[in-house]
């Protein structure tokens, strides 16, 4: 059932809808989530400088990722406006996280991710909460348009693919890292050089703002 948006809701409903897009991420796939309040969502300018150095294999490839995706101000302004979202982590084998094989394995856990962020977002609109918005991690145009230039780029073109392609927590300077930290994730720094053996796991984060 479609819920009209009210100009209030009352406290104990939006509690109650946030616990519901919690477990139902968790059905959807996720390792764990949690509803946080947005003075956790940590923006940093240095996460959108790692994406410039060293750059990225997407910088500049679409119009997710920097330098097209929202400045770490304007994201400041967008997550002021929110008092909750739902945080999501995907523990994936650090087999498909470090070592040499994780561009070929990489894929199917990010993807994973923005499925569980776009369906916890369109539920939360049908709720209601129409300016509910979802961020996920890695590229988009590694995900869905590897082998394609970005449509979105296009003077008057639409995404391919606008109804899951969003850019990543990190795209937009957040720092996926100490928020992973403060609610109490174990997320190991992971680099080309890391070996599968050195870490437990890998971690894909995602961030539903809904009200």
């Amino acid at each position: 059932m479609v819920r009209k948006p009210a100009g209030r809701v009352s406290g104990n409903q939006l509690q109650k809808d946030l616990g519901k897009y919690r477990l139902r991420a968790i059905e959807l796939g996720a390792t764990d989530a949690k509803v946080i309040t947005t003075d956790t969502v940590l923006i940093d300018e240095r996460v959108v400088a790692k994406c410039t150095y060293p750059k990225c294999n997407w910088y500049g490839t679409n119009a997710n990722c920097p330098p097209y995706a929202m400045a770490p101000d304007r994201v400041r302004k967008v997550v002021d406006n929110f008092k909750y979202g739902i945080f999501i982590k995907l523990e994936v084998p650090s087999h498909e996280t470090a070592g040499t094989e994780t561009k070929k394995l990489a894929g199917s856990s990010f993807r994973k991710v923005a499925e569980i962020i776009a369906k916890i977002e369109a539920q939360a609109f049908y709720d209601g909460y129409y300016l509910a918005v979802g961020f996920g991690g890695g590229s988009c145009k590694s995900l869905l348009c590897p082998d394609k230039d970005c449509q979105a780029l296009l003077p008057g073109q639409a995404c391919r693919h606008r109804l899951m392609a969003r850019s990543s927590m990190e795209a937009v300077g957040m720092d996926c890292y100490r928020m992973a930290a403060s609610v109490g994730w174990d997320i190991y720094p992971i680099g080309h050089e890391t070996s599968p053996e050195e870490v437990p796991y890998g971690l894909r984060l995602g961030l539903v703002l809904i009200a």
